[in-house]
């Protein structure tokens, strides 16, 4: 598995100013840690935390530590706390498993707790875990705003931001290659990064995309450290996936 957080803390040019994407009549700006600040309504949007993730494999056998949830967490505070935001979606697989909610340590219980005590808080539910549980926020199956959807699965439709996929782009340049988290959108669909500490990435040249994106129209910016860059569809090369 190729850690979402390692790659994010990978050496690469982070010199330039931020990136901003515009998508279905509104302006996003996608953050290094894998979020996504919609300035324009105060919202914070995180796809995939996994929390729990390596305490539900320590359940079965696993010698990772467990110190996944942690991470993410501290990762989560800050960009609150540096982009001010109001309101937080997290676009759902937010838990590795339903009984994440009860695994927390008490440490992270009470950093969660703080979080939302900052921001309203919405979970959408994912394919791992759909249940709806009283951690705080509001448990949803999906989301209207402004005109777009917010959802766990992409799909057909206009104006969807959604999660699930982790994606990444593997870029050739000058004779060298580079593989990275990415956020990516052809107008009509839009789909974040895996946000979790002990996340997997999967190529965008993969089949699971095949039918998702429409080619002519895409914009992909890459995850380096301490920035985000736009990467030419046409530098884009298929590679080896890590889910």
């Amino acid at each position: 598995m190729t850690s979402a957080w390692a790659a994010r803390t990978a050496p690469i040019d982070d010199r330039g100013d931020p990136v901003y994407l515009h998508f279905a009549g509104h302006s996003f700006e996608p953050l290094p840690s894998g979020a996504l600040w919609w300035a324009a309504e105060g919202v914070l949007l995180v796809a995939d935390l996994h929390l729990e993730k390596l305490s539900s494999f320590a359940r079965r056998g696993s010698l990772l530590p467990p110190y996944d949830t942690a991470l993410t967490l501290r990762r989560l505070e800050a960009d609150i706390a540096a982009t001010g935001a109001t309101e937080v979606v997290a676009l759902g697989d937010s838990f590795h498993r339903d009984e994440g909610t009860s695994t927390l340590q008490p440490a992270d219980r009470l950093r969660l707790a703080t979080l939302m005590g900052k921001a309203r808080w919405t979970w959408i539910s994912g394919n791992h875990d759909p249940a709806p549980h009283s951690l705080g926020g509001v448990c949803v199956t999906g989301l209207s705003r402004a005109g777009l959807t917010l959802t766990h699965e992409p799909g057909a439709g206009q104006g969807v931001i959604a999660g699930h996929l982790h994606p990444a782009a593997h870029v050739a340049m000058n004779g060298r290659s580079v593989r990275r988290p990415c956020f990516v959108h052809d107008g009509r669909l839009f789909v974040l990064p895996a946000y979790g500490s002990a996340t997997g990435s999967l190529n965008i040249l993969s089949p699971a995309f095949v039918g998702l994106l429409h080619w002519p129209t895409l914009e992909v910016a890459m995850i380096g450290r301490g920035r985000v860059y736009p990467v030419s569809p046409k530098r884009l090369v298929p590679g080896s996936d890590a889910c």
